[in-house]
């Protein structure tokens, strides 16, 4: 497979994983399970435009325009850099522990980054339920790592 085309499987299987996280997460708000609007992910981004990368929360700093359009955009992206990462890592035979694990390791970037600067505190320290929101985050994340060994044992099925 040329590089072109295994970028390709690669973004698409990061999609495919991230539309699985998603019904995750709408199962869980149809639940009554609060999770990430990713209007605010579109609203701290917007706001970098303007140096400004902390804030105490987030929701009480001014919306950016297209702010919601944006967030789902950025998070779709983030998931085919993720799939893309771990199809790089990992070569072209991945299993599903590694997909497990790689998925657990993403927690990375919310817990010690995203909700920092969010206002939410490091791994959620500062929010009403903050293990709650660890165990909904590790879980999340977890399933995005198995959706996307999934997805790509998927996709390898149609390339037989």
């Amino acid at each position: 497979m040329g590089e072109s085309a295994g970028l390709v499987l690669a973004a698409t299987v990061g999609l495919g994983a991230t539309v699985v996280m998603d019904l995750w997460c709408w199962w869980l708000r149809s639940m009554g399970v609060a999770t990430l609007d990713y209007a605010m992910l579109g609203r701290w981004c917007g706001h970098w435009l303007h140096g400004r990368w902390f804030h105490v929360p987030i929701q009480k700093s001014h919306a950016i325009g297209a702010e919601k359009p944006l967030g789902w955009v950025l998070h779709y992206l983030t998931g085919m850099v993720f799939a893309v990462a771990w199809l790089e890592w990992f070569g072209p035979w991945p299993g599903v522990w590694t997909a497990l694990l790689f998925g657990v390791l993403t927690l990375v970037l919310p817990w010690l980054v995203m909700q920092p600067a969010l206002g939410a505190g490091l791994a959620a320290s500062k929010t009403p339920r903050p293990w709650l929101s660890r165990g909904m985050s590790l879980t999340t994340h977890a399933i995005f790592g198995l959706a996307m060994w999934a997805c790509w044992r998927l996709l390898m099925l149609f390339q037989s």
